[in-house]
């Protein structure tokens, strides 16, 4: 099915609608009304500030290891955005703030970086799944459930969301090419966000781009301007569309970039310019001060709404820490729960071990 927005596969250039400066490169009407802009740049200052409150909370020692998302908003946002319900969601270990969007409570978010197993459980009316931490194994899995919703006659998107390094992965070989054999809805959002840990692109990758990608498979492929929720809204939107209309799957390389470290144990000063890039991408293609300056431009945000916002957006993320640390404590035993249907000995060794040295620690 042939889209309105559809990009030339392997596009070098990655499609932007929205200049970093706040203009429109063309016109979105009829697409993007005003009241979803706003909704669009309301989410991304709450995620924002909820991942600066995390990465103090671990910093504190509040809150165990965490992978901060700072500059990857609107990929993440915009995407989530252009999920309905009932499609399926994919997150790695970073993607906590399409989670949000799609309506994963703030307070389960941060129960499970502080090691609640409760904080994998999708709300009520949503499918969105625990995060994954092995790089790119969520891939099949979302292959899997937008292939079984189109044996069902459901009309069921899944959409996985995965860093590049993840592209060096044969699990995201092999996921491609299942979704393109079944043609099945799954949109495949890779946040290129230049580093797999500390390895930039270049070291890991002969090919120029990852949407390119998708021609060895013979489905779309989309590189798009990952700092530009318009640009990544009209694409999403496009693909999930495709996918329920028979076309098939969809690659997204969205290019973006992470400000802050791969996650709060290194230092991204070892392994690239922090202060040249974080300036960059920080002063010059920031995705939330982009959306900001359009609808100031347009008229449709004020300092007297931002002030409210943050206002309203603090007392959010405040209740829902308040929440989280009220919970009760995890115990060491939690670690052997929902693994094995059926214990293996070395795990029940390890398990009895952990529960005597809990018992004499008091922890038990």
């Amino acid at each position: 099915m042939a889209m309105k927005h559809d990009k030339p596969r392997g596009l070098l250039e990655p499609y932007q609608v929205l200049t970093p400066d706040g203009e429109l490169r063309h016109g979105i009407e009829g697409e993007i009304d005003e009241a979803l802009m706003v909704k669009m740049y309301e989410n991304m200052v709450l995620v924002r500030m909820f991942d600066r409150k995390a990465v103090n909370l671990q910093r504190q020692g509040r809150m165990g290891t965490y992978a901060p998302y700072e500059g990857q908003e609107a990929s993440q946002v915009g995407s989530a955005m252009a999920l309905s319900p009932e499609d399926w969601l994919f997150p790695s270990y970073r993607d906590h703030a399409a989670a949000i969007t799609h309506g994963q409570s703030l307070s389960r978010v941060l129960l499970y970086w502080m090691g609640h197993m409760e904080g994998s459980v999708s709300p009520e009316g949503r499918k969105i799944m625990p995060p994954c931490v092995p790089i790119a194994t969520q891939l099949t899995h979302a292959v899997g459930t937008s292939w079984a919703a189109k044996l069902k006659g459901e009309k069921q998107a899944s959409i996985a969301y995965f860093g590049e390094g993840a592209t060096s992965e044969g699990d995201f070989h092999e996921a491609l090419n299942f979704a393109g054999v079944y043609q099945a809805a799954t949109v495949f959002f890779c946040q290129n966000n230049g580093y797999a840990i500390s390895v930039p692109f270049h070291a890991q990758s002969a090919s120029r781009t990852i949407a390119q990608r998708a021609a060895a498979y013979d489905m779309a492929g989309v590189r798009v301007d990952g700092n530009d929720i318009f640009a990544v809204w009209l694409t999403v939107r496009e693909a999930i569309e495709r996918g329920l209309s028979g076309g098939g799957p969809t690659l997204i390389e969205a290019v973006t970039f992470r400000y802050g470290a791969h996650t709060t144990s290194d230092d991204p000063r070892k392994y690239r310019d922090q202060a040249r890039l974080a300036a960059e991408w920080r002063e010059l293609r920031d995705p939330v001060q982009r959306l900001q300056l359009y609808l100031q431009k347009r008229g449709l945000w004020s300092e007297k709404d931002e002030e409210q916002l943050l206002e309203r957006v603090t007392g959010l993320i405040e209740d829902a820490v308040a929440e989280a640390e009220s919970y009760p404590k995890s115990k060491p035993a939690d670690m052997f729960k929902h693994v094995c249907a059926e214990t293996p000995w070395p795990v029940a060794e390890q398990q009895e071990q952990s529960g005597l040295r809990a018992e004499r620690q008091g922890e038990s």
